[in-house]
């Protein structure tokens, strides 16, 4: 695939990013997407193979007619290529589809061995709630410090699984922050996991859609024991996410959710579960998100994990030039444009005077940018970044309770994908000296309950622009 100019990106691979929308003038503008790091648009090879998959959809396993054998087939043939796409070895591991990465983790803390002598997790406080809550429902859970900007302490690290050691049944870590890009040092955290006789599980939910995974050979000391990803946020929706990890795991002990396709026999009493994967994929399966999921993952290799990489850390480093041309406003994380490489293109700012919601509302209603704002599901995260001691966060807290959020905390976040531009930084820059400028059109109000600002007056006339039953002739 020949790599397009950087300022262009591969805005000819995606669906739909041309669109328009309506802002607050009645006029209508360009999308432009810098929420990557929550979903990313269909890349168009996802769109034609599934509808070319359609003529064939039917239901897989045991299905004797041609279109479900067909079904089957291609079903497992994206089994593969996810095995592949992370560096899986059929031999020892095994994939397993489920809805997301929430799922996926969700399913391990069930179906994990733990052990009266080895019940500690290890995760960090920079981990998305679902890196985190599943463990405290699981095991007794143990968070690693951060430093000052953000970073995951290493020395910290050493001192816990120190500390624990053999109590240690499991490292949990992202591959990479959702809110500040940072990238942990995952194979040298393997190989200190796997000295004191443990296992890690890597979350690369945000690590997967911008660096080539290899979870490595498993008699390597620093290989991953487990990997989590979800499609959508590697341009293919429809709602499918994998759990890869040691097939010796899921090979034992009951699925948490079970049904049909989890069984080899049932009689009326007793039950012989099927081997993995089918024992914990219970009931009809994805397959339409695992088509998609199987052809996002050939798109993404065809263009190639570097190339991608270095398109977004050149991205990154414009970006990050561009902002900090900006005194009002204050990059959370790493704000060197000489590191961009080394990191994610997920940065988080807020504009010193302005509510992170209210930057947020008039971006989209009146510039047509998209882009993230709040906790991003990572409150413990966002609480340090911004430097809140235990008393604010308790404030924090006591006013969400009496469902006021008018108050929160929280960053905006702009995250880049492979098809974003300089030139669309460029129109970010100047909206946000737009906003600085108090040069924007609406009068917004605050809805205490959610936190989020609306224009007076605005009627976003949804269904003139999608409408299910419009569509049905």
């Amino acid at each position: 695939m020949r790599y397009e100019s950087r300022q262009d990106g591969y805005t000819s691979l995606f669906t739909g990013i041309d669109a328009e929308v309506p802002t607050l003038n009645g006029g209508h503008r360009k999308y432009i997407n810098f929420d990557n790091a929550a979903s990313t648009p269909p890349f168009k090879a996802v769109q034609n193979a599934v509808n070319e998959f359609m003529v064939y959809y039917s239901s897989v396993h045991r299905g004797t007619g041609y279109k479900s054998q067909l079904s089957t087939h291609a079903y497992e043939a994206a089994r593969q290529a996810v095995l592949q796409f992370v560096g899986a070895d059929p031999n020892y591991h095994t994939c397993i589809f489920g809805k997301n990465t929430t799922e996926a983790i969700n399913k391990l803390a069930k179906r994990f061995p733990f052990t009266p002598q080895r019940n500690i997790v290890i995760t960090s406080g920079m981990e998305h709630h679902s890196n985190d809550l599943p463990w405290r429902a699981a095991a007794n859970v143990v968070h690693v410090r951060l430093t000052a900007d953000g970073q995951l302490d290493e020395a910290d690290f050493d001192h816990v699984l120190q500390r624990y050691s053999d109590q240690i049944a499991l490292v949990a870590i992202c591959g990479a922050s959702n809110v500040t890009g940072f990238i942990n040092p995952i194979f040298r955290l393997a190989e200190k996991t796997h000295r004191v006789g443990a296992k890690i599980v890597v979350d690369c939910a945000q690590l997967a859609p911008h660096r080539k995974m290899d979870m490595l050979d498993v008699d390597n000391p620093a290989h991953l024991d487990y990997v989590t990803i979800s499609a959508h946020k590697l341009y293919a929706p429809f709602g499918i996410g994998a759990l890869v990890g040691l097939q010796e795991t899921f090979a034992s002990g009951e699925p948490e959710f079970t049904g049909g396709g989890t069984v080899d026999i049932v009689t009326l009493e007793d039950v012989i579960w099927a081997a993995p994967p089918d024992r914990d994929e219970a009931g009809s399966p994805n397959i339409i998100g695992a088509i998609a999921l199987a052809a996002a993952i050939y798109q993404l290799e065809r263009v190639s994990m570097q190339a991608l990489a270095d398109h977004e850390a050149h991205l990154t480093t414009y970006a990050l030039e561009r902002l900090l041309e900006i005194p009002e406003l204050m990059v959370f994380g790493d704000s060197n444009p000489e590191r961009s490489s080394e990191r994610l293109g997920v940065i988080p700012f807020n504009l010193q005077g302005y509510s992170h919601f209210l930057v947020a509302a008039i971006l989209g209603h009146e510039y047509g940018i998209g882009v993230r704002n709040g906790c991003f599901c990572a409150h413990p995260y966002i609480l340090h970044l911004l430097g809140l001691d235990q008393e604010e966060a308790n404030k924090v807290r006591d006013q969400i309770q009496a469902g006021d959020r008018s108050d929160m905390p929280g960053l905006v976040r702009v995250s880049f994908g492979l098809y974003n531009s300089t030139n669309e930084i460029d129109e970010l820059i100047e909206s946000l000296f737009h906003i600085l400028r108090g040069d924007y059109a609406g009068n917004y109000l605050q809805d205490p309950a959610s936190g989020e600002y609306f224009p007076e007056g605005w009627d976003p006339e949804f269904d003139r622009f999608f409408s299910i039953p419009d569509l049905i002739d």
